[in-house]
């Protein structure tokens, strides 16, 4: 460095345009005795500027005379000690001409460790363009005292002279602040340059590339460039501590964690002042650390990502009850945008109280809600956290938006300032609420009067202003501001910095509160009461949707892509408009209604055959076939048409914005009418429940309760049921020779899978059973899935399900775990499985046995809607499905108590028994949800053997009822107490609905999601490919479909328990049926002997009175004495109708056949006493005929005309007479 200072400016301009590569450090050589306080560090401020001192290490050397003095002479040079301070303590000390080895490796560890980097020439130019404003201006300019006119000589200037100089003096400052303004952005853009540089975004981020899984994903954060990575992953887990992640040291583990310097060995003793007092070198390196800004990190990843990924992150954001941005600064080309795009699939929901007193639930995607807002800003600089008290306003103990006291804040934020976020208070309904209304607040971070086109959208959007001042003079441009909001109609409410007053209304919807030496309590307090009196009178609303697009700036929806999706989607939803919403499934899409499930029964009719075996089958086959005719009768509605149109011939890009719009608009399109049926199932619900107290007949308002049940299921329409109808038009199609007709145009029918397949490689989840008809289309999941192959390879995959009880969170875990978007709410959402591939990143592959996560999702089991026999078939059958399915299943469990899951898993253990054709390893793993107990796991270890224990138990049951060798649960099913139960905490941090999501539920989510890769790990090299999960799928489904009886059952002890009823069943009715066939062999020789001639009813009841009567006793006997009554009770009534009914039928019985028996015996007397007239009539027709035949020589005549008479004269005699038949009882 040294003689650099002297070089001429184009000598350096050059040197510095040779600097084409960034540079790391400055070295800058001092010779031991030259220590002055320039050094060439005056030279290095001046043309690099500032900036170069974080990148500058100072090199002390020496020669053989001063080496036994250098120590010495260092300590106490109080030059060297403030060089060292400017340049951040980073100094080596070494011999000028001796080659030490050791002092190169640590110069080299030295620059290495300092990861930021200087682009030279770009801070070159910054610095020159900065110049400008390092020269200080009085207004005047100085002359020699020679040309100063008459100045000696009480000569007065003009008036035209003072203008002039008034004018030069205006036009010299304007240009100072252009100048000044010039050097600031550019200053700024190179600072962002370098902070993008830093993170790493230099490229576009797509949520395809964010959502693969990655062994970062499992890591601990470790430098900046991970910084956006981290801050992604939390979000995705919805962990609201995203925002604080921060790197503090350089290759540290601890990402939030400051480390404490500590005092050196070698240090000597100092006294207490220069101990606590004067700044030293550590705290200086410690405060001039550059640490990125939390909201900058955001902010960043925002702007490089894509459209889509801005929309999730915006809409986890939101989840994580965090300031959303409404208005950014686009950091290029510095044009302000509005982020309509990204609130799209954001909606609130809120309780508020009418004046009829009643509480009303509401529920709207929040860019159609018109609201009140509350525009917040300061003209100036102020002392008090804006942020902070906005904050105390919508929830205390959460940091909605970011303010200067948040964990990670640095002095220096880049990418904030101009921005404007925006956050909503949704109410709870309650009397506690701060407003009765859902309100948006709106904050302008920055300095409005910098800010301005901002600052106007604000306060013309507003329903209240809020404005934060300082001290205002009579002079300041800020008062022309807080003039025009005073003369405005709208309320204003000042905060001023330097008062100290409380609440007070100046005018009427004018108000001013102090802030100076105030309990910050109060002033929230304060500053409530203000808006929600502001608020109760007639006010302008605000609709996002309407304002932004009416704003005059940017808004990001403003692209052709997205216009074009829209437009396509709109196109679809224009063809609904007339149709009634419950309708829209009936007409439109008509082959998965009731054909479909009439289908699906009749294919499982197949497996169930009775009677005539074949002709039953034969039956049911032609009844399927007419189904498939009768659907592919129906066609394509002009809305699949569309539909399958738009997807055959959209680009990539347009076609994901078609189903983002298509989903975003069907939703808007039936959430008005879903919210009144809600409403109106609830007051049928209530009037049935008031109905049922007075012992009304209840008939009809259950049927109209029904009636609106079904209503909610056909309003319910998503794009899964386009493409359930595009799965029903290809098993109708399959096998038939002709093409199907879209938009004019014949297509292959091999087109429907490939789009199908095509949506699924791109992340839609894909219907692997449908959940109304309890059904798997195989053809359809076949052909999609060789489609897949084509496109990727046979790719190997680890299949993931997840199953529980309804409304246990079991989508939300998958959507925190993967970064999936599978829906979520309270009740049912999910109906039947839906299957989503997750990729693997490159590094990831290399480590695991396969390339793909399966993620199978399912609905919840054991409904309350759906309730009966019907409904655990089903969910006993699913259960069975997915858990052999998956290699590792997640057994969902709500609270500590797994009873419910307990007998499926046992009905899943019996079904794998049964099935012995189908090679099953499936694993699962117990996840606890909302477990608030830190020490749950612990206190629940007695509950966990127990657990294995019952587990165990029900295996061994089972495997005796199969004939099977089997000793423990895992043996069927793997699972391992100790490892494979999880404790999660409550999804939510306090009381829906602004409470965020809790912290400790991702953490035991990162838990989880490593238990699972712990397993994947032991997994065969070669891992289950593509084919083998087809194949999987058809064999298992195929014996299930065999497999009906077990699945009637609620768990193993039930099939044992039953199985033991029925042989005791057996028993009894042997009793009944043996005393009965006592009676009819007594009566029978009575009868013979014909000493009875006719038998009652009566006598065959006192007959059969005491079997009978033991039998019931026997019964009663058995259900209340056995040790499973609590099991049998629920058989108790159906066997005693059935023992009832088959006495009544054996007493019936009888008397009919002992009827016939002597009706027979009559006839028989009647035909012997007319036997001699009888033989006499035979005699005579004989001999008549005989006479006739007697010319006829052909004998075969003869004997027909002999026969023909024959049996015409036995018609006669038995005309009137019952045919004798056996009395021997069928068994």
């Amino acid at each position: 460095m040294l003689g650099f200072q002297d070089t001429e400016g184009d000598w350096l301009q050059q040197l510095v345009s040779l600097c084409i590569h960034d540079i790391h450090a400055f070295l800058l050589l001092v010779p031991l005795g030259q220590i002055t306080e320039n050094c060439g560090l005056d030279w290095l401020l001046a043309t690099f500027g500032e900036k170069s001192l974080e990148f500058t290490i100072i090199i002390i050397t020496y020669d053989d005379a001063n080496e036994d003095r250098v120590m010495d002479d260092l300590k106490g040079n109080t030059v060297l000690q403030q060089l060292l301070y400017q340049c951040g303590g980073r100094y080596l000390i070494c011999h000028e001409s001796k080659n030490d080895s050791a002092v190169v490796t640590e110069l080299l560890e030295m620059v290495s460790a300092n990861t930021q980097r200087c682009d030279t020439i770009d801070m070159y130019n910054m610095e020159k363009a900065g110049e400008q404003q390092q020269e200080p201006f009085t207004g005047h300019t100085e002359t020699p005292e020679e040309e100063t006119p008459a100045s000696g000589r009480g000569y007065n200037s003009s008036s035209n002279e003072d203008v002039t100089v008034e004018v030069k003096d205006t036009k010299v400052r304007a240009d100072q602040t252009e100048s000044k303004t010039a050097a600031c952005k550019l200053r700024n853009s190179m600072e962002i340059k370098e902070l993008l540089m830093r993170l790493q975004l230099q490229d576009k981020l797509t949520t395809k590339d964010f959502l693969q899984l990655g062994c970062s994903s499992l890591l601990q954060l470790q430098i900046e460039k991970d910084l956006p990575y981290a801050f992604l992953q939390r979000l995705l887990m919805m962990d609201y501590r995203a925002r604080y992640v921060t790197v503090t040291e350089e290759n540290s583990n601890t990402c939030s964690e400051r480390s404490i310097d500590k005092p050196r060995i070698n240090d000597a003793p100092t006294s207490a002042f220069n101990a606590l007092f004067r700044k030293t070198v550590s705290d200086d390196e410690s405060n001039k650390k550059n640490r990125i800004h939390p909201m900058d990190v955001q902010m960043a990843v925002f702007h490089c990502a894509d459209d889509f990924l801005k929309q999730y992150m915006v809409t986890k954001l939101s989840l994580c009850q965090y300031a959303l941005p409404l208005l950014v600064i686009n950091p290029t080309t510095q044009e302000i945008e509005c982020s309509l795009w990204t609130f799209r699939k954001i909606t609130k929901s809120w309780k508020s109280p009418e004046d009829s007193g009643e509480v009303t639930t509401k529920a709207m995607p929040i860019y159609k809600a018109a609201l009140p807002m509350v525009s917040v800003f300061r003209l100036g600089s102020v002392s008090t956290s804006k942020s902070l008290l906005l904050n105390g306003l919508i929830n205390q103990r959460h940091n909605t938006f970011f303010h200067r006291h948040c964990p990670g804040n640095s002095q220096k934020r880049l990418l904030m300032d101009g921005v404007v976020e925006i956050a909503w208070y949704c109410p709870s309904g309650k009397e506690t609420d701060n407003f009765r209304d859902c309100v948006a607040f709106c904050n302008l971070h920055g300095d409005a009067e910098e800010n301005e086109l901002q600052q106007k959208f604000l306060t013309k959007s507003a329903s209240v202003n809020v404005v934060f001042l300082p001290n205002l003079t009579q002079d300041n441009k800020a008062l022309v501001t807080v003039e025009e909001l005073f003369s405005s109609s709208k309320p204003l409410i000042c905060l001023l910095d330097d008062d100290d007053s409380a609440v007070t209304e100046v005018s009427e919807g004018k108000y001013k509160i102090g802030l100076k030496n105030r309990n910050q309590s109060d002033i929230i307090e304060e500053l409530t009461k203000s808006i929600r009196e502001s608020l109760s009178k007639a006010h302008q609303a605000f609709k996002l949707e309407d304002a932004l697009q009416t704003s005059g700036f940017r808004v990001d929806e403003d692209n052709d892509d997205c216009k074009k999706g829209k437009a396509c989607a709109l196109d679809l939803l224009e063809q609904l408009k007339e149709t009634k919403l419950f309708k829209i499934k009936e007409q439109f899409l008509p082959c998965q209604g009731k054909l479909w499930q009439d289908w699906s029964q009749k294919h499982k009719d197949l497996y169930r055959l009775h009677g005539d075996i074949e002709k039953h089958k034969s039956q049911i086959e032609q009844d399927m076939r007419t189904i498939r005719r009768k659907q592919r009768d129906c066609g394509l509605s002009d809305l699949m048409t569309s539909f399958i149109d738009n997807l055959a011939t959209l680009d990539s890009k347009e076609k994901e914005y078609f189903l983002k719009w298509l989903g975003i608009l069907l939703d808007d399109h039936s959430m008005g009418a879903l919210s009144r049926l809600h409403q109106k199932y609830d007051k049928k619900w209530s009037t049935l429940l008031d109905l049922k107290k007075k012992n009304v007949s209840l008939k009809i308002q259950q049927h109209k309760l029904e009636k609106v049940s079904k209503q909610l299921d056909a309003v319910t329409f998503g794009i899964e049921h386009f493409l359930r109808e595009v799965g029903q038009l290809y098993e109708a199609w399959i096998g038939q020779n002709e093409p199907i007709t879209v938009k004019g145009g014949k297509r292959n029918i091999s087109l429907l899978p490939q789009l199908a397949a095509e949506l699924m490689i791109s992340g839609y989840p894909l219907e692997l059973m449908d959940g109304d008809a309890a059904h798997v289309p195989l053809n359809w999941i076949d052909a999609v899935l060789n489609e897949v192959i084509k496109r990727l390879g046979d790719k190997r995959i680890f299949v993931l399900s997840v199953l529980g009880v309804q409304s246990t969170g079991k989508s939300t875990m998958l959507n925190a775990m993967f970064g999936l978007q599978f829906a979520v709410s309270a009740g049912r959402c999910t109906r039947g499985a839906f299957m989503q591939l997750v990729e693997l990143n490159e590094d990831m592959k290399m480590q695991q046995s396969f390339d793909y996560v399966l993620v199978v999702d399912t609905e919840g089991l054991r409904a309350l809607e759906l309730t009966g026999k019907e409904t655990l078939h089903h969910d006993n059958e699913l259960a069975t499905f997915v858990i052999g399915l998956g290699d590792i299943t997640l057994i969902n469990i709500f609270g500590e108590n797994p009873a419910e899951m307990q007998d499926i898993l046992q009905i899943a253990v019996q079904a794998f028994l049964r099935m012995k054709k189908v090679k099953l390893s499936p694993r699962c793993v117990f996840v606890h949800q909302n477990v608030g107990d830190i020490t749950a796991s612990e206190k629940n270890m007695e509950g966990k053997r127990r657990l294995q224990e019952k587990l165990d138990k029900m295996t061994r049951l089972a495997s005796k009822e199969e004939e099977c060798d089997v000793g423990s649960f895992s043996d069927v099913i793997a699972f391992d107490v100790t490892r494979d139960v999880k404790y999660f905490a409550q999804l939510w941090e306090g009381s829906p609905p602004m409470a965020p999501p809790n912290p400790c539920y991702s953490e035991n989510i990162q838990d989880l999601k490593q238990t699972i890769f712990s397993h994947t790990s032991k997994l065969e090299k070669k891992g289950k490919t593509l084919s083998h999960f087809k194949t999987r799928i058809h064999d298992l489904w195929n014996a299930l479909l065999n497999e009906n009886f077990v699945f009637s059952f609620k768990n193993t002890l039930e099939i044992a328990v039953y199985r033991k009823l029925e042989t005791e069943y057996g028993k009894w009715t042997w009793t009944l049926r043996r005393a009965m066939l006592m009676t009819e062999n007594k009566l029978h020789n009575r009868i013979e002997n014909e000493t009875f001639d006719i038998v009652l009813e009566t006598f065959l009841v006192e007959e059969q009175m005491g079997p009978y009567e033991q039998v019931k006793k026997m019964m009663i006997q058995y259900f209340e004495e056995s040790h499973d009554k609590d099991v049998l009770v629920q058989w108790n009534g159906r066997f005693l109708q059935k023992i009832s009914e088959l006495h009544d039928d054996l007493i019936k019985g009888t008397k009919r056949k002992f009827d016939e028996v002597i009706q027979q015996r009559e006839a028989c007397k009647k035909v012997d006493e007319k036997r001699t007239q009888y033989e006499n009539e035979l005699f005579n027709k004989s001999k008549e005929l005989a006479l006739k035949l007697k010319d006829m020589s052909n004998e075969e005549e003869s004997k027909k005309a002999f026969d023909s008479m024959w049996a015409e004269w036995v018609s006669e005699l038995s005309q009137g007479k019952t045919p004798i038949k056996s009395i021997m009882m069928k068994n």
